[in-house]
């Protein structure tokens, strides 16, 4: 009897063990929690999160949305835009930057309490992808058509304020990442490269390939381990890249159409147009793998992560049937941020 009490135990024992793994290993998996039927007029680019106010600030062509996470509402809509791409918040300053690649280029001035135009400084054409470096002190903006990196202080006049004078770069740049020392690291589309620029010297210092990938658009910095994530089109690969030296860490295979790349705690983020967020992470010492495809709506090819709730915000519509070859368009009305977590 009391060996039959004993193989009971073990058995349910067993049992326990395997469901708490297995609530461990659901809880651990990253999935669609919900989607922000937003709509509203416009296509979209890059999003940016603000993690003191967990806003989300979303270009949309000629307006930039402001949006409430939780419910989705639209709290603002910023105006007098031409093509806008992508935001960056300078919480210090209590302002807000929106790159505006059309006509002659512009950077659009905000107040982050009030959401009203301050002024809008006038910029090369395509500005691009932009970020802030709170090392030194500027905000950063890149012109794809000039090949050039644009630099600003976040209080500058913003009226009668100018850019300082560009740093060029030597091919197409898409995306960039500061490592909080002073450089920052630009992907080049049309070169295959990624550049590293001494924001002090003002000057390109490296200048990498990252083959076996190519034709790099997304970029993200984990600042630790010095290591940088570059999304590649084509071909498709996440590359895990020395900042150090450019050494190539790891080459890891990713959806079609990745636009951004992100960095959250020791994961990393690869989101896709073909509806695919790859989650990368190391698995050993100097190991790298995707360890997680999410599926994601078809579209989603850029995202943004809320560095306090760990919250992924990704932009994206319902599309109409497109012809063979052609570029889907975007169903009127029907523009969605959807949001993934664990």
């Amino acid at each position: 009897m009391n060996m039959r009490i004993t193989k009971s135990l073990v058995v349910v024992s067993a049992l326990v063990l395997f469901t708490c793994a297995i609530r461990v290993l659901a809880q651990s998996e990253w999935t669609v929690t919900k989607t922000l039927h937003i709509g509203g007029e416009g296509g979209w680019d890059y999003l940016t999160v603000d993690p003191q106010t967990h806003r989300l600030y979303v270009p949309r062509s000629t307006h930039t949305m402001v949006i409430d996470p939780d419910s989705g509402k639209t709290i603002a809509d910023i105006p007098g835009q031409k093509r806008a791409h992508g935001v960056a918040v300078v919480p210090q300053a209590g302002r807000g930057f929106i790159s505006d690649g059309g006509g002659d280029g512009a950077v659009v001035i905000f107040d982050l309490k009030t959401n009203a135009v301050l002024g809008t400084i006038a910029a090369q054409p395509d500005a691009d992808g932009i970020i802030f470096d709170s090392a030194s002190g500027r905000v950063l903006v890149v012109s794809g058509d000039k090949g050039v990196l644009m630099t600003l202080k976040p209080d500058l006049d913003p009226r009668t304020g100018k850019l300082d004078p560009p740093i060029e770069l030597g091919g197409k740049p898409e995306f960039l990442a500061a490592d909080g020392k002073g450089n920052v690291y630009i992907n080049l589309v049309d070169k295959n490269e990624v550049v590293g620029v001494d924001l002090k010297a003002r000057k390109v210092t490296a200048r990498w390939s990252v083959a076996p990938g190519g034709a790099p658009v997304g970029m993200a910095m984990d600042t630790k381990k010095r290591l940088l994530f570059i999304g590649c089109r084509n071909p498709q690969k996440l590359i895990v890249m020395s900042a150090n030296d450019g050494k190539i860490v790891a080459a890891l295979p990713i959806g079609a159409g990745v636009d951004a790349t992100k960095i959250d705690g020791d994961l990393a983020f690869a989101s896709c147009a073909d509806g695919s967020l790859a989650v990368a992470r190391e698995t050993s010492p100097g190991k790298y793998e995707i360890v997680q495809t999410v599926k994601t709506p078809a579209g989603a090819r850029t995202m943004g992560v809320d560095a306090i709730t760990h919250m992924i915000y990704l932009p994206t519509s319902e599309f109409e049937t497109a012809a063979a070859g052609a570029r889907p368009r975007s169903k009127p009305g029907t523009f969605m941020i959807v949001v993934v977590g664990r």
